[in-house]
């Protein structure tokens, strides 16, 4: 619509040890927890006992084939000790559990020299995180985990997306999307960047309005992050993009407390280059070329974190608690479109809290608490462009508040050594606040101010000091509630799990509406002034009135919507994790997902409860049994609940322009000596009027899934090195969009001989596919019209996925660590999915694609997602005990450009869309046509210092990101035309999103 685990063992003894356990490693995707497993030489009276720093200490039996299996263990380092009648033979020290990773630990037995033979001594062998390199012969899946020790040392962004794109196939969303926060979203595997999922502890904390990311833990505060891109058990869903897992401390036995200051100053961010028209000049230029000075922009920032945890009750009852603030301060210089530099102030407090309380060996309670808020406010000037100076204060700029909190409670009950149950419920309240302290609703909005008539603005472009288009309720919240319970049972080589995942979310007060009288003037200007406008809607010729011949015309616009919404996503699901023999893992689950989204009055505008079978089938084959060659593999289906916003247009909504010639401008922008040339018209038919949730949505509409199919292998090289490649495949089965040809349907309905009486404006559909609808006679009744795909006119919906995945890694050794990855890949077809990047759409309503046929003809090309190679390094050295450089490199080919214009030959606008056909200047322009964006290169470096006389404690560190500082662009503005074929923009083709300048960050940490 418009608008480190490594054994030294023989090789048999250590293929036999993967039994219990593994099955049940390779189902925790998106979990807080993990595993340890092993062999040992079972004898009488043997048992294992696993203990943490926190208290928890957990004793599981040995079955007759020497196989031990701790599961469900909070991440964390532990001890591991082999019993025997209550003595301890062994004991391993310092595993590390990184999350959903199974940790394997066995015990093997030899005979001592001279000794008697009748005797045996269990000879151990240690478990560190560097004698061998890792591969996890446990999970089927694909997963990234980094912990916290390598994020402190790593020359990173401190938020969850700057670890993310570490993971391969992981890229910035083309179309500049950002988080509900202000941080630049994720593409994984090709996916729309709004397609992801994010949890906290458990808990998911995805952006339920729009998807645009989710709360995330203060930096200092992650104990790991997971990343996945696919693979994961039927457990989880609800993305068919990747996953971002984050895991938070815990407090420990022993007290630990420290901070950290982090500032970026000004004077080392590097000057980012002016932006230009790129296809000539608008009709009132203000400052010839000039777009939006860059080199203009200044921006400082500093961030301030505590942390402190330990216990209560030595053993029992632990906490840990940290706070974060970032303040960021500058100004941003807007485009001469807007004509103002904005001064802002920005602080983003984070805290985290959990309690963990061992309320027995068996039984634990984790109780979580946690908040991540943007908070913005400012004043707004006006510019003089060709000064590039400050032109006196114009207004304030909104306050605004985004983000939220959030509280959750786990708990684990380690019932029998075969049987544990847990359970999680948790809630988040999220805002959406925005209010400008100084709104004047008398003024009213201009836009498009650049193409007024010159000859009535004397060159000069006339504004006022209104900035603020759109005014939404400053109640509008969001409450999130997330319910889970699992039982896991081992029988013998299987470990079966089954449980339910509910979340439900409630959006209140969510009004918007144009700010001002209630509409906002939008100046523009056609070659054309004597072809009908806009034929599709009635709009005649501008030259057919006063002050038209020239071209110059205005349009009134208006937009308002509002009203509550709500959705539940259901989930039930059972896995078997399924030891086949000593070497081979079968991982094999069903899902079954359910979603609702009902309107204000509780009435379900969007259904989709028939079972919506996901199955999960995987496999992992350690082919020597040693753990130096797994082969891998797995296919599944995942299935994706709309999100909130796409349900606005439940309430009704209204959105129309009315066009106006004009014979002089006022002081205050606004047109004055206006003359009709329309009623007010909608492309989507929107006037307000409220739909019967009936007909918003095709009755036979299935969710959006994803078919996804992995195979690859992981082989060591030596005792230092571990290489491998995975191939990915994914095909987007069904997508969801709005289809906006409502009069087709009234077609179809009337050949049935229905008199259809809807007044739906749109419909989500399942494009590219028959879609059933429910039309509406003059006496109630509903009937049900299918339109086939050949009745809509549309090509199939198409969203393909390959890639090629290859890495080189050498684990941390004490001195060096160090991994590079290159992914080959394609991301091909007609639909993105939930987002548009092309135009910069996030989704939804938002989205053109699929509104009309004419619009999806040359759709078909590189989504805007595609980049075809990319290559990633990351790695650490320790020069001396005190001295540590690292490096982090992402080279990352460039993405189709686009040219929409006009439709056909002739740039017609057969369904009033304007400048947005897959056609440029009379020819087709599928995507990529014409051509590749430029790559982009990144180098960021850091180097740490810890003194020994802090005992190392204190550390000093300086960042450099994008040391080249490459600025190459992102995203370019992809409308070739205005108001007519013959009309060309002055923006097409000019760079819309840059990479981020180079910056430094200075940083002091203490850890005690």
């Amino acid at each position: 619509m418009k608008s480190g685990r490594s054994v030294s063992l023989r090789q048999t003894s250590l293929a036999s040890a993967l039994g219990l356990l593994l099955a049940s490693t390779a189902a925790y995707g998106q979990s807080t927890t993990s595993s340890i497993f092993g062999r040992v030489p079972a004898q009488a009276g043997e048992s294992v006992t696993v203990s943490n720093g926190s208290g928890l200490t957990r004793t599981v039996g040995i079955d007759s084939q020497g196989r031990y299996n701790a599961n469900q263990l909070p991440v964390g380092t532990y001890t591991v000790s082999l019993m025997r009648d209550g003595q301890v033979i062994q004991q391993r020290a310092n595993v590390l559990l990184k999350v959903g990773v199974g940790s394997e630990v066995s015990f093997s037995e030899e005979a001592p020299a001279g000794g008697a033979t009748n005797a045996k001594q269990l000879s151990g062998v240690s478990v560190t995180a560097n004698a061998l390199p890792p591969i996890d012969v446990s999970s089927v899946d694909s997963r990234t985990v980094l912990t916290a020790d390598q994020l402190a040392k790593l020359p990173l962004g401190h938020t969850a997306e700057a670890v993310a794109l570490l993971a391969p196939a992981a890229n910035f969303g083309a179309g500049g999307a950002a988080s509900t926060t202000g941080e630049p979203l994720i593409s994984f595997g090709g996916s729309s960047s709004t397609e992801n999922a994010y949890y906290l502890n458990g808990f998911n904390t995805t952006d339920p309005n729009n998807a645009e990311g989710g709360i995330t833990l203060p930096y200092g505060s992650i104990d790991q992050e997971e990343v996945y891109t696919g693979g994961y058990s039927a457990q989880y869903g609800r993305s068919d993009g990747g996953v971002i897992n984050m895991i938070g401390k815990s407090g420990t036995n022993e007290w630990h407390f420290g901070g950290q200051y982090l500032y970026e100053p000004s004077s080392m961010v590097g000057s980012q280059d002016n932006v230009y028209y790129a296809n000539g000049l608008p009709p009132s230029p203000v400052a010839g070329r000039l777009y939006q000075p860059n080199s203009k922009n200044d921006y400082w920032s500093s961030v301030y974190d505590l942390y402190v945890g330990g216990p209560i009750i030595k053993d029992k009852l632990f906490f840990f608690a940290s706070a974060e603030m970032t303040n960021t301060q500058g100004n941003t210089v807007n485009s001469v479109e807007t004509g103002t530099d904005s001064h802002y102030k920005n602080k983003l407090p984070k805290w985290y809290a959990k309690v963990n309380w061992n309320i027995t060996d068996n039984n634990l309670l984790e109780l979580t608490g946690a908040s991540e808020k943007s908070e913005d406010t400012g004043t707004v000037y006006n510019y003089d462009y060709n000064n590039l100076t400050d032109a006196g204060f114009k207004s304030y700029a909104n306050d605004t508040k985004h983000g939220g909190d959030l509280w959750l409670a786990k708990y684990t009950s380690y019932i029998t050594d075969k049987l544990t149950l847990t359970a999680m419920y948790g809630s988040m309240k999220t805002r959406s606040y925005s209010e400008n302290p100084a709104y004047d609703p008398s003024e009213t909005y201009i836009a498009g101010y650049t193409y007024q008539n010159p000859a009535l603005n004397g060159g000069t472009p006339i504004t006022n000091n209104q900035n603020v288009s759109e005014i939404t309720n400053p109640g509008q919240n969001f409450v999130t509630t997330n319910l889970r319970v699992a039982l896991t049972y081992t029988l013998g080589d299987h470990t079966i799990t089954a449980g339910i995942d509910n979340l439900r979310t409630a959006a209140r007060e969510q009004d918007e509406l144009t700010s001002g009288p209630g509409y906002y003037w939008d100046y523009a200007q056609t070659n054309t002034p004597n072809q009908p406008q806009v034929p599709a809607l009635g709009v005649g010729a501008i030259g057919d009135y006063p002050n038209g011949a020239s071209g110059y015309f205005v349009t009134k616009n208006i937009f308002n919507q509002g009203g509550n919404l709500f959705s539940t996503e259901r989930a039930e699901y059972i896995e078997d994790q399924w030891q086949f023999n000593d070497r081979l893992l079968l991982s094999i689950g069903l899902r079954d997902d359910g979603f609702t989204n009902t309107n204000a009055s509780a009435m379900a505008y969007m259904r989709q409860t028939k079972p919506q079978w996901a199955p999960r089938l995987g496999f992992s084959w350690d082919v020597f049994g040693d753990s130096s060659l797994k082969v891998f593999g797995n296919a599944g289906r995942y299935y994706l609940g709309s999100p909130i916003a796409p349900g606005d247009p439940a309430n009704g909504y209204t959105s129309t322009s009315q066009y106006y010639t004009y014979g002089g401008i006022a002081a205050n922008g606004t047109p004055t000596g206006l003359t009709q040339v329309s009623v007010p018209v909608s492309a989507d038919g929107a006037y307000g009027q409220t739909p019967d949730p009936r007909t918003m949505t095709a009755t036979s509409l299935k969710a959006e899934d994803q078919d996804e199919f992995m195979l690859g292998f992981q082989k060591t090289a030596g005792p230092n090195w571990v290489y491998g490649a995975k191939l990915t495949r994914r095909i987007l089965r069904h997508v969801i969009d709005d289809y906006c040809d409502a009069a087709a349907v009234v077609a179809k309905a009337a050949t049935e001989g229905i008199t259809d009486v809807n007044n739906a404006t749109c419909y989500y559909i399942n494009p590219g596919e028959a879609n059933t609808f429910a039309v509406q006679d003059p006496n109630g009744v509903f009937h049900s019209v299918t339109l086939s795909n050949a009745d809509m006119q549309f090509p199939h919906a198409v969203r393909r996925y390959y890639g090629l995945d290859t890495f080189l890694e050498h684990p941390f050794d004490g001195k060096w660590y160090a991994r590079i990855s290159y992914t080959f890949s394609r991301s091909y077809g007609n639909s993105e999915g939930e987002g548009q990047s092309d135009i910069k759409a996030i989704g939804g309503t938002q989205n053109v694609d699929w509104d009309f046929p004419p619009l999806m003809v040359y759709a078909d090309g590189p989504q805007g997602n595609d980049h075809t190679n990319v290559i990633k390094a990351y790695g650490y050295y320790a020069i001396t005990p005190e001295w540590l450089v690292s490096a982090n490199l992402n080279l990352t080919s460039g993405g189709p450009k686009y040219c929409l214009g006009y439709y056909g030959p002739n740039g017609t606008d057969p369904v009033g869309y304007g400048s947005l056909y897959h056609w440029c200047n009379g020819q087709p322009s599928p995507p990529g046509a014409n051509g590749r964006l430029p790559w982009m290169k990144e180098l960021d470096l850091g180097i740490h210092y810890r003194p020994a006389f802090a005992d190392h404690k204190l550390s000093f560190s300086v960042d450099v990101f994008n040391v080249f500082n490459g600025q190459v662009p992102l995203n370019l503005s992809p409308e070739l035309n205005t108001t007519s074929s013959s009309t060309y923009s002055a923006l097409y083709g000019t760079p819309l999103v840059l990479q981020q300048p180079r910056y430094v960050r200075f940083g002091v940490t203490y850890d005690y």
